[in-house]
């Protein structure tokens, strides 16, 4: 058998170092969350790919960003757990920790029966005030292919797009809560939520069907990142900062919502039995 060439050898090496600086380069901006066995980090030669796994033995698996921000633009590439995903919740969010006056940005997806859509959620929480869900199903198959998630987070509103396609806005108003003043790091994760996650919780999560993996590449996060009480926004951020609907947009958002809402909190008179919430009335 012919002996392998120095270029072979030198080519393995090349390979085996850039796969050794893609997962540093992952260990530098996050921290995982969960099992570290659960966590995947690798490189499929369009963009660093991370897959978290989740089995019985553990509670779910994540990770999340090392900086904090106050303001930014956010987003990810996913693709969602194929097949039987009841009763898994898998997420890409903005928090500034637990607590009653918490502030978060949510993008959530609960998984489905076989052959029945995913529910993606979106939520905001304000200094502990939430119950803001917008909840939609989607025009494609986030399970066939990898698909852009985004969350574009400046001091006049929320806005979530699908595919650069804006679905929802969550406006500013003076009077009424509004993350605007709590740091945030943002988050990947996949738990097993199937106390709520699928038909309010009716439909669990069945284990036979582990493990089921999510994969996500093609981070992104354009924000201020913000240190000791201060913030630094980085150049070119008056693109995203400045950023509000315009008419073609909201009649985008219209769409979205006329077609593939499935949820609104604006009309969910069981869940409010003493009037909506404020910006129900202005939006």
């Amino acid at each position: 058998m012919a002996r392998p060439s120095l270029s072979l050898h030198l080519c393995l090496a090349v390979l085996a170092m850039a796969a050794a600086a893609s997962e540093a380069g992952f260990y530098d901006q996050f921290d995982v969350v969960g099992s570290g066995n659960n966590v995947r980090v690798n490189d499929d030669g369009l963009a660093q790919q991370v897959a978290l796994t989740l089995d019985q033995s553990n509670g779910g698996s994540g990770f999340s960003s090392k900086d904090k921000y106050l303001y930014g633009e956010f987003s990810v590439q996913m693709k969602l757990i194929g097949g039987n995903s009841a009763g898994t919740v898998t997420s890409f969010y903005l928090t500034s920790g637990e607590g009653d006056g918490h502030d978060e940005i949510d993008i959530e997806f609960m998984g489905n029966l076989s052959g029945d859509p995913y529910v993606m959620n979106t939520n905001v929480w304000a200094s502990g005030d939430g119950k803001k869900e917008h909840q939609f199903y989607l025009w494609f198959d986030p399970t066939a292919d990898f698909h852009t998630y985004k969350i574009v987070w400046n001091p006049k509103n929320i806005i979530f797009q699908v595919d650069d396609v804006p679905v929802r806005t969550f406006k500013k108003y003076d009077d009424l809560p509004y993350p605007s003043s709590q740091p945030m790091t943002v988050h990947a994760t996949l738990w097993d939520g199937s106390y709520w996650a699928t038909r309010h919780g009716d439909v669990k999560i069945d284990w036979s069907q582990a493990p089921f993996v999510v994969n996500y590449r093609g981070y992104s996060s354009n924000g201020c990142v913000s240190n000791g009480g201060s913030s630094a926004c980085p150049a070119g951020s008056d693109a995203w900062m400045n950023t509000e609907l315009d008419g073609k947009a909201l009649g985008t958002v219209a769409w979205a919502e006329s077609k593939y809402m499935s949820y609104d909190y604006c009309t969910d008179g069981w869940r409010f039995p003493n009037g909506f919430p404020a910006e129900c009335n202005r939006n």
